[in-house]
């Protein structure tokens, strides 16, 4: 069995961050990392894989983006991954959730003709678009049911239930495999890498796929074919001053409730 975990680098959110000339958020010139709820994807791969002892699973890590995108994967193989898959593509930047599903996919695919998939994870979204669409995308393109927003994943043969928690209620909702699965940040805490890991990670076997290697034409992706673009920014105002109401005459109880009133939060 191969489980896919399909992870995304990031720009950190304590960096300065900011956008290219052409409005796209800049992921080159800033510092990132695996997006923080990719590693919950990342950790109920390892734990599956875990928990059915004497099966053989394998899990491949894949992200799609710039070269430092690698980081991710890498990331990846030292929490416990086998093996990862980066596809790096100049034409690729810019893409939107359309065009990376088809990438996405398309690598999918790739890994299942060398090497079987029977189980496609994914993060409930990315920290930095917050878009929770791509899983259901994939699941459409890759011709598989789709399970999304798991919160609790059990598992027994080719059967898989999961829980999926709404406000009030909660579902409990099965599937057979192959499916494409998404998991909350309720599916468990990610396990940190331990020195062990990170020195096997180094020798993990880490491939790197173009859009030729997938078949897919550079027309397809990229800003130019974006079914949304962002057309202006505006730079944050600088903070100002707060606001000192003094209660030397006892005014000071009206003083306040008079400036919430004017900022309309009462």
């Amino acid at each position: 069995m191969n489980i896919v975990v399909c992870v995304k680098y990031v720009p950190d959110a304590t960096a300065d961050r900011k956008f290219e000339d052409d409005f796209t958020v800049d992921r080159v010139g800033v510092d990132g990392l695996l997006s923080e709820l990719d590693e919950y994807a990342v950790e109920q791969a390892l734990q599956f894989r875990e928990k059915r002892e004497g099966e053989e699973i394998t899990v491949t890590a894949l992200t799609v983006g710039p070269e430092k995108a690698v980081d991710a994967v890498r990331k990846s193989l030292q929490m416990g991954a086998d093996s990862g898959v980066h596809v790096l593509d100049d034409a690729i930047a810019g893409s939107d959730y359309i065009a990376t599903s088809l990438v996405l996919a398309k690598a999918i695919e790739k890994i299942k003709a060398d090497a079987g998939v029977d189980l496609v994870i994914c993060g409930m979204a990315s920290t930095d678009a917050s878009g929770s669409v791509v899983p259901a995308m994939l699941a459409e393109r890759l011709g598989m049911p789709q399970v999304t927003l798991a919160s609790v994943i059990e598992s027994q043969g080719d059967q898989v239930r999961i829980k999926r928690d709404n406000e009030g209620s909660t579902e409990v909702i099965g599937a057979t495999l192959p499916i494409v699965l998404s998991v909350t940040d309720q599916s468990g805490e990610a396990r940190y890498p331990s020195f062990k890991g990170i020195m096997a990670a180094k020798k993990k076997p880490l491939e790197t796929y173009s859009l030729a290697d997938l078949g897919v034409d550079s027309g397809e992706v990229g800003l130019a074919v974006a079914w949304s673009q962002v057309e202006d920014t505006t730079e944050r105002p600088p903070r100002t001053a707060g606001e000192i109401v003094t209660d030397e005459d006892g005014s000071g109880a009206g003083a306040l409730v008079d400036f919430l009133a004017s900022k309309k939060f009462i």
